[in-house]
């Protein structure tokens, strides 16, 4: 794979891209539901077919009634869409970066993630938010953000970010089935990246990983775009005679403890990787459970490898630094491996 995320392979007869995986899913469940809508900027084929053009085809498809462009108001698109839910419809709202989520907090943290706890269980709130970021195309600091740690942060919300075509169509689909909102995380450099190309109906089990590589050396526990660079480091490691096991966790909360927990301990020894900041992220919670849960079978301390905490940067000197490298999850996992954390 090209060093450079515009540059990649063009899919074989067996692959297909994460944007295309996308799109069939949407159009897969609107076609078994008509109670399957999707709403957000740009989203109908008139004004473009939605952000990485997931969405082209389908209003042409199902009609401008079921795939419905909004105003640019991310609090509208969000609201609109618990308002559907409540009345009984699966909306699919996208929000086109997730910097933008931060606009319509109040309807996501407040009502979406709130209505059935306050309700007493008798309302539920089907919706699946769309949203995309990551850096590697110079977006800068309002537009690439990894802010996963906001959401899993609120009672009440799933969170998903794929990091293949098959899991971002299995596990479409099943946010869209479930009767919770769910925050879906789309990375933006591994849209074009073609993988194994998943059956009509697949379904990837929200909260259950999957193990991308076995070893025994030393667990990297991982997801979205950091597993391919955990897999990168997963070769280089062992070139060092190092066996890495990677843990692509697929749903981000629920996380799957129990693979987790049992690839722990059998290495005794954890690298948790993420393109989010460090202080305050998913992996601090991670391995903090690891702390307490596995105390007695850890070899060496859980280590962290984050973004530092600062903005994403602009220019392409500093935004690759700031990504997470695999020479710098191999290197964490040599030093604990090595005793040398």
């Amino acid at each position: 794979m090209s060093s450079d995320p515009r540059v990649q392979p063009k899919p074989t007869s067996d692959q297909i891209t994460i944007t295309s995986a996308l799109h069939q899913a949407l159009a897969d469940a609107m076609e078994a539901d008509p109670k399957v809508l999707v709403l957000g900027e740009d989203v109908a084929d008139p004004e473009g077919g939605g952000a990485g053009r997931v969405t082209k085809g389908l209003s042409t498809r199902f009609g401008e009634m079921r795939v419905r462009t909004t105003p640019i108001s991310e609090q509208a698109i969000i609201g609109a869409a618990i308002g559907a839910s409540l009345a009984g419809y699966k909306p699919v709202a996208e929000i086109m970066l997730m910097n933008f989520t931060a606009v319509a907090m109040d309807m996501i943290f407040n009502h979406a993630a709130k209505l059935r706890y306050m309700s007493g269980g008798q309302t539920h709130v089907p919706i699946v938010i769309r949203t995309m970021t990551g850096a590697g195309f110079s977006t800068a600091g309002q537009h690439a953000d990894f802010l996963e740690a906001w959401f899993a942060h609120a009672a009440g919300l799933k969170v998903v970010a794929p990091s293949t075509a098959a899991d971002a169509y299995g596990l479409l689909r099943s946010a869209i089935d479930d009767p919770d909102p769910v925050i879906f995380i789309e990375n933006l450099p591994l849209y074009w990246v073609p993988s194994l190309r998943p059956e009509k109906g697949h379904r990837v089990p929200l909260g259950k990983a999957r193990i991308a590589a076995e070893g025994h050396d030393v667990t990297i526990v991982t997801y979205s775009g950091m597993v391919a660079r955990s897999l990168t480091a997963a070769k280089a490691l062992a070139e060092q005679g190092v066996s890495a096991e990677i843990i692509d966790l697929r749903t981000i909360s629920p996380w799957d403890q129990e693979t987790v927990l049992t690839s722990v301990a059998k290495t005794g020894r954890c690298v948790i990787v993420h393109e989010a900041v460090g202080p305050f992220g998913a992996g601090a919670e991670i391995a903090a459970f690891l702390s307490e849960r596995c105390f007695g079978k850890l070899k060496a301390p859980v280590r962290r490898v984050t973004a530092p905490f600062t903005p994403v940067p602009f220019t392409k000197p500093l935004e690759s630094a700031f990504i997470p490298s695999p020479e710098r999850i191999a290197d964490a996992a040599v030093a604990l491996v090595k005793g040398m954390h």
